[in-house]
């Protein structure tokens, strides 16, 4: 049985390409998913980058809400491959087939690359007055 179940972060945002097919064209959303290992090595954690890629609505869907820092969980399959590069090398590959994805934070607990802006509220000049230690 070949299944795969992972929680990470994205490395970056999902990159979507289409392709023409007998039925139209199929979106392919293709991404890195962090995902640290259980065990720490030396006190410091060890994260493994696995590639995975998505088809359909499931790409379609990635495209639209995944994004870079996301905590998401994914469910899919092994998928192994090899191509020849255009030195004449054999390079084999391992990616994740991706039936499902899930969120696993809010968009509060979001990383954010830009700080938000503070809002601040003026005082009045008059106020030295009201309060209670003046």
């Amino acid at each position: 049985m070949n299944n795969v179940s992972l929680i990470g972060r994205l490395v970056k945002d999902p990159v979507i390409n289409y392709t023409n097919t007998a039925n139209g064209q199929l979106a392919i959303a293709r991404y890195t998913l962090a995902v640290d290992r259980a065990y720490k090595k030396e006190s410091e954690q060890t994260t493994d980058f696995i590639n995975c890629v998505a088809f359909g609505n499931t790409a379609e869907f990635a495209q639209r809400f995944l994004t870079k820092g996301r905590k998401i969980g994914i469910l899919g399959s092994i998928q192994t491959g090899s191509y020849t590069n255009k030195d004449g090398a054999k390079v084999y590959t391992t990616d994740i087939n991706v039936k499902s994805q899930y969120f696993c934070d809010s968009k509060s607990q979001q990383p954010q690359e830009q700080p938000q802006e503070q809002s601040y509220t003026d005082i009045p000049n008059n106020i030295e007055e009201d309060l209670p230690w003046s």
